[in-house]
């Protein structure tokens, strides 16, 4: 396939999502690779192809001992580099490609193999570790679809009154301050929520948490990161969604979570909630998407819609 924005950082995984010394199935660009964690906290990353008859890798085991990825097929090992253990020796010469990873604060950066063409945002991810509390991960979602597709999602700021409006009280939506600052636009938005219904309160408590009036700041790193800072009641929420391309027609997305609360508990007694509210949100953005009829040129035009067309120039003229 032809790559999607060959050079650009992705942000593929938190450390919290591997496990320790288990296989993980990552695809991206149309490439299946195996990561694996030790009991370091180090992360490696293969081409899931054993290069002697091409079992996949993640099936597969780590062994602890030597830090191997070992095929299910016949039980070859090699290590981080791609080089065959054998006979208690490592090979000089690998026999199956790496990746390369760039790991910082627990997120997981590639380039994909490329030559990198933008830096990682890794300065943001950092501050926000370091002023933040983590909660953790959202389950990953599968997108079937273009990626376009779901990036000018991101930037689409009239589709919150509409698709989220049922689940999370929308009935309001105001960006202000949007400053385009090259591939790290960001904005300022608010959202006048009503009343939650019954039903929404039980299925996400978290909801009770939020303002009549909820301002939040958008952050974006292109492509892939866009980060939401919100003031709830109980204290500040910071929402990281992510996304990347597995192949042309499919994409992946997930959301970290991070929070200072006002009071000890908040964390634990809302955690699973905001997470749920969390992959609720990109769970509705990946239905409309998978759902749609093809991309026409619209008829009709909206407030703020020279956001989405900013971020859909960044990707054509990448």
């Amino acid at each position: 396939m032809k790559p999607i924005l060959p050079g650009a950082p992705w942000l593929i995984a938190h450390k919290s999502m591997l496990g320790v010394n288990k296989p993980n199935k990552i695809t991206l660009n149309g490439k299946d690779y195996v990561l694996w964690q030790n009991q370091k906290g180090e992360v490696f990353a293969l081409n899931n192809i054993c290069p002697h008859m091409q079992a996949p890798l993640s099936e597969g085991w780590v062994c602890q001992e030597r830090n191997t990825i070992t095929c299910p097929f016949h039980a070859l090992e090699f290590d981080r580099n791609g080089r065959l253990y054998k006979e208690e020796k490592v090979d000089t010469k690998p026999l199956t490609q790496s990746l390369e990873l760039i790991v910082k604060d627990d997120c997981i950066w590639t380039y994909g193999g490329f030559e990198p063409r933008l830096p990682i945002s890794e300065d943001l991810i950092s501050k926000i570790s370091s002023e933040y509390d983590f909660i953790g991960v959202t389950e990953t979602k599968i997108i079937r679809g273009e990626f376009l597709n779901f990036l000018l999602t991101s930037y689409d700021f009239n589709h919150q009154k509409g698709l989220h409006r049922d689940s999370f009280a929308i009935v309001g939506n105001k960006i202000s301050n949007f400053q385009e600052n090259g591939y790290y636009p960001s904005l300022d938005q608010e959202f006048t929520i009503a009343r939650h219904s019954l039903a929404d309160i039980i299925k996400y408590p978290a909801v009770l948490t939020m303002p009549k009036i909820l301002k939040l700041r958008l952050e974006y790193c292109f492509p892939s990161v866009t980060v939401v800072f919100g003031k709830l009641s109980i204290g500040n929420l910071v929402q990281v969604f992510l996304v990347y391309p597995e192949n042309e027609h499919q994409s992946k997305a997930f959301a970290i979570l991070f929070a200072n609360f006002k009071y000890g508990m908040t964390k634990f007694l809302l955690k699973d909630s905001l997470l749920k509210a969390t992959e609720k949100i990109i769970e509705q953005d990946t239905n409309i998407i998978e759902n749609s009829y093809p991309r026409e040129k619209p008829k009709i035009r909206l407030p703020n819609e020279e956001i989405m067309f900013y971020a859909e120039k960044l990707y054509r003229e990448w």
